[in-house]
């Protein structure tokens, strides 16, 4: 149905996304120099309207170095069969979803996902508990629709049908939180590849290259569950924590580096050992021991992701950089640590007053930390 499609409002969509005035460009404009290589690179065999093919979806997404010497930056640090059965899946006629805790990639995942296969991150639903099933489907023009009535130009296509027309991979971000009749919008349009608009009598359907990647947790307040009908749609695709220690530190540390450069904060010295130590304090409290599996700790009402050990040291940082001598200190981030942990006024505190006497008291190295966090606690 062509006539739902038109190339200037796709373009208008995808003005200025790789902007340098951008506090966060979108994924295929910020590294837009690696998917340029990796595509001059590229001979492998691609799906139709892919940019890349899936092996160089995969090195884009884990990282290497190409045989021009160019180096690709790991997007994504874990299992590499997670990525590949993630991209292995949007080659077929299967939808993706990734399922996990909050703080887990599953946007990160998703964006760049979108730029590898389709050089376009942007067309996005954002589930919300206020989202309608217009914006999964289509809207329309009401000056037109009550000047002309119902038409092809009082129809406003969504993403979902602009990614159909155009054969590229829609977003579906935080797909429980959405009423569960606007996520059952999407059972025809994944297991028909195709979307009924009965005020016209007609129907766009899919052209190939299409697919869809849906985020989702089940551990968060305002879940809605997915139904049987929907679940059985998609393939899905389970983002753990990081393995290790090492890991969560290596994400940790990257992504505040990349924040640091587009939020133009002025460089500090190596925070390296507060970013260690941000991290050690969320994994134990998350997990309910500490890392030398000797003593057992009780855990917050919240989940202390990885995503928000990366706000906490981003805005250390901006301290640091602001209002200290340009090295990170642990005075920087005590209180985004207490921010993070004390979500509860009455049960996380006194938690964390457990943890900061029992653990950090009593840790070699860490008076520091001990003095700087009970003095914002207090």
């Amino acid at each position: 149905m062509p006539g739902f499609h038109t190339d200037q409002a796709d373009q208008a969509s995808r003005t200025g996304r790789s902007g340098g005035d951008a506090i966060r460009p979108h994924a295929e404009g910020a590294f837009a120099g690696e998917l340029a290589a990796l595509a001059a690179a590229d001979d492998r065999p691609r799906p139709e309207r892919w940019k890349l093919s899936p092996w160089a979806v995969a090195t884009y997404l884990l990282g290497g170095v190409l045989p021009d010497g160019t180096v690709v930056t790991p997007k994504y640090i874990g299992p590499r069969r997670v990525v590949e059965v993630a991209v292995s899946t949007l080659a077929t006629d299967r939808a993706l979803l990734l399922l996990g805790v909050p703080g887990t990639a599953k946007t990160w995942l998703s964006e760049h996902l979108a730029a590898a296969v389709s050089g376009d991150s942007t067309l996005l639903v954002q589930g919300t508990a206020g989202t309608t099933e217009e914006a999964v489907r289509y809207g329309w023009d009401y000056a037109r629709l009550l000047a002309h009535g119902p038409g092809r130009e009082a129809l406003v296509p969504g993403p979902v049908m602009r990614a159909m027309a155009r054969g590229a991979t829609v977003r579906v971000e935080e797909l429980t939180r959405m009423p569960a009749d606007v996520q059952d919008a999407l059972i025809t349009v994944l297991s028909e590849k195709t979307l009924p608009v009965p005020e016209l009598g007609e129907e766009v359907q899919a052209v190939r290259g299409f697919n869809l990647v849906a985020t989702a947790n089940d551990r968060d307040r305002g879940v809605n569950e997915l139904s049987g009908a929907l679940r059985r749609r998609f393939n899905t695709v389970v983002l753990p924590l990081p393995a290790t220690h090492a890991d969560e530190v290596d994400i940790v540390a990257r992504r505040v580096a990349q924040l640091g450069r587009s939020l133009d904060l002025p460089a500090v010295g190596d925070g390296t050992d507060e970013i260690r130590r941000v991290v050690t304090v969320f994994r134990e409290l998350r997990e309910g021991i500490t890392a030398d599996g000797r003593t057992r700790v009780k855990s917050p009402s919240g989940t202390l992701s990885t995503a928000e050990a990366i706000s906490v040291v981003t805005g250390g940082l901006a301290l640091a950089a602001h209002f200290g001598d340009g090295v990170l200190r642990a005075g920087d981030v005590a209180a985004g640590i207490l921010g993070a942990v004390v979500r509860d006024p009455v049960a996380d505190r006194a938690m964390w007053h457990e943890y900061l006497e029992t653990v950090v008291r009593e840790r070699d190295g860490w008076q520091d930390l001990y003095r700087a966090c009970r003095e914002v606690s207090s």
